[in-house]
């Protein structure tokens, strides 16, 4: 019954990983575990009746993976973490009324950004708890990413008072632009390896 329902579901439904098969067979049949599932598509791929395209390897594809819109949120995240960083030291604190400017990209800056990429890094495609809908999920991940940026930039303030830097604007905005960045860019790279998922056939 297992395999006929994995059968019908590739041809039905039409998933395109390996993953998506699995996840819409357990919600047709939440009793049956993903380890049992994932042993029927193999036993059905060596019996012939499923086949799997190879996996792509990483390439040179990345490049053109980072021009497309699946992409444009590393690239709003890259450009608002440099724009802040960039307001910090270049709009000084009496510049009226620029300073506004600097205060709003700031507080995007430490309220929502570091937190939004280390989420971004963590789960890039869905969150683990399922949502009704995708309006859900998105009000699921703001609310995570302040959560999490206001949990993170303590930490890195902590970390910092025992450097020889100490917790001065300078060495606070350099480490959470690092940060930000390097969760962002973390975030993207696991969007292109899932991205790249041997699609089935």
């Amino acid at each position: 019954m297992l395999k006929n329902a994995i059968l019908s579901t590739t041809t039905e439904h039409l998933p395109k990983t390996a993953d998506q098969l699995v996840k819409e067979i357990h919600e047709q049949f939440p009793t049956i575990a993903e380890k049992v599932i994932v042993e029927a598509l193999i036993e059905l791929q060596n019996e012939g009746k499923l086949q799997f395209a190879p996996k792509q390897a990483l390439s040179h594809d990345f490049i053109h993976f980072l021009e497309t819109n699946a992409a444009l949120w590393y690239w709003v995240t890259f450009a608002v973490v440099i724009a802040a960083t960039a307001s910090v030291f270049a709009i000084p604190e009496g510049a009226y009324p620029f300073v506004a400017l600097r205060y709003v990209l700031g507080a995007i800056f430490i309220l929502w950004l570091p937190g939004y990429a280390f989420i971004k890094a963590l789960y890039p495609t869905e969150l683990p708890f399922r949502s009704p809908n995708r309006n859900l999920d998105m009000i699921e991940r703001i609310v995570l990413s302040f959560g999490m940026s206001l949990a993170l930039v303590p930490i890195v303030g902590l970390l910092l008072n025992y450097t020889p830097w100490g917790i001065r604007l300078t060495p606070i905005t350099l480490s959470l632009t690092a940060l930000t960045l390097a969760f962002a860019t973390a975030a993207v790279v696991r969007e292109y390896q899932l991205s790249r998922t041997p699609p089935m056939t």
